[in-house]
């Protein structure tokens, strides 16, 4: 099914998820290692049996990954080589440039305040974006965009998207989330941190809160940001206690 797919001159929302969940063996949410070899193998032979040609981006794709044994992609940069059908991930991902960004979308979108981005929210972001792009859409290209969307970053299937799970659009280098994983910190320094930013001294992080940490740690560029790098789980970001 895969290998049909990927002889199409375009590849609809649905096709690209049944792509990526193909060769994505593991479900780690990224194509590697053995798993991205065989899919430039894949993607070579299935071009050449539609008598296409590569796209240059999948030239230069094929070119950086096709003799590096430890090579990577995520979702992403997948959307990136395939002839997707409106690319609406990039879409997506366009209006999320920064973690600044992100965050103000993520309050603008999370209408009722509950911490995660549920499919009418999400579909309320798609629509908007569609709307910005001017592209043409219909109700039904709307839902399949919106369900597409969910399962691909609805990494434990409750049917929403949590902080975590939405921040994946963004590229590494900008993603916020990325900054807490592997960081050790002293619990003297750890509650200095929480305490400069528990602004009411309730003992808890509220929303308010923590957004105001969160863009110190996206604006911060120097010495000080470091000391914002602590290890928080991000299901619990919106009732964060120490």
């Amino acid at each position: 099914m895969a290998n049909a797919y990927l002889q199409g001159v375009e590849i609809s929302a649905s096709q690209f998820l049944d792509i990526f969940h193909h060769y994505d063996h593991d479900g780690n949410g990224y194509i590697e290692g053995k798993e991205l070899q065989n899919f430039i193998r894949e993607l070579q032979q299935a071009r050449k049996q539609a008598g296409l040609e590569l796209t240059d981006k999948m030239k230069a794709f094929v070119e950086k990954y096709e003799q590096n044994a430890d090579g990577k992609i995520g979702i992403i940069e997948l959307v990136q080589i395939l002839p997707t059908e409106e690319n609406f991930l990039l879409f997506f991902r366009q209006q999320l440039k920064s973690c600044a960004e992100f965050m103000e979308a993520w309050r603008n979108y999370d209408a009722d305040h509950s911490g995660y981005i549920e499919a009418d929210e999400l579909r309320n972001f798609l629509k908007d974006l569609l709307q910005r792009a001017k592209k043409p859409y219909d109700e039904k290209k709307l839902e399949e965009y919106t369900l597409t969307t969910l399962k691909i970053f609805d990494s434990n299937k409750d049917g929403k998207l949590c902080l975590s799970e939405m921040a994946r659009l963004l590229p590494d280098q900008e993603n916020f989330l990325l900054k807490f994983q592997g960081v050790k910190m002293a619990r003297k320094e750890f509650n200095k941190i929480f305490e400069l930013y528990d602004q009411d001294r309730n003992g808890y992080m509220d929303e308010n809160e923590l957004d105001a940490l969160l863009k110190d740690l996206c604006e911060k560029n120097n010495k000080k940001s470091n000391l914002l790098l602590m290890h928080v789980d991000c299901m619990q970001m919106f009732s964060f206690r120490r």
